[in-house]
């Protein structure tokens, strides 16, 4: 049913636990995952009031999202896992517009995201990504709540 599964990771405990799900559906249906890292240029731009993004700062954030692709496929590919990964960065729009297009582009057939489950005040304040996706997505979210640990 599920061949090509798509795992937005953000090297959160809360993304990696989506991680691990998408790992096991990934050895049950005997999928292709692909992991996405996002890196939110549009985040880092508001946070320096619009102005230009010193390019540390850029460069750090890819760095940054390329460790975590690598930790991802590497923890996949040890449990026998066909992995691919793609590095996207979000200028215009919300990140969970950079997922769902991905998950277009490369014809994914379910999505596993990880998710905070916030409600109430810190929802409204924090926005939600796995909503967004939820509401965007082409096809079926599969939605892995944290574990108490990694909840806030």
């Amino acid at each position: 049913m599920y061949e090509r599964i798509l795992c937005p990771i953000d090297g959160s405990p809360t993304s990696h636990r989506g991680l691990q799900e998408a790992i096991a559906l990934a050895l049950d249906r005997k999928a292709t995952l692909r992991i996405v890292h996002v890196v939110d240029l549009q985040s880092a731009l508001s946070g320096y009031g619009g102005m230009g993004v010193p390019a540390e700062v850029l460069d750090s954030m890819r760095r940054g999202g390329a460790e975590a692709l690598s930790k991802a496929r590497d923890e996949a590919r040890s449990r026998g896992v066909d992995i691919e990964d793609q590095l996207a960065e979000s200028t215009v729009g919300r990140v969970a517009e950079v997922i769902v297009q991905a998950a277009r582009d490369w014809k994914a057939d379910l999505l596993v995201v990880g998710t905070h489950g916030r409600r109430g005040v810190s929802h409204l304040f924090l926005g939600s990504d796995a909503e967004a996706i939820a509401r965007l997505s082409p096809v079926p979210v599969l939605l892995v709540r944290a574990t108490e640990a990694a909840a806030p």
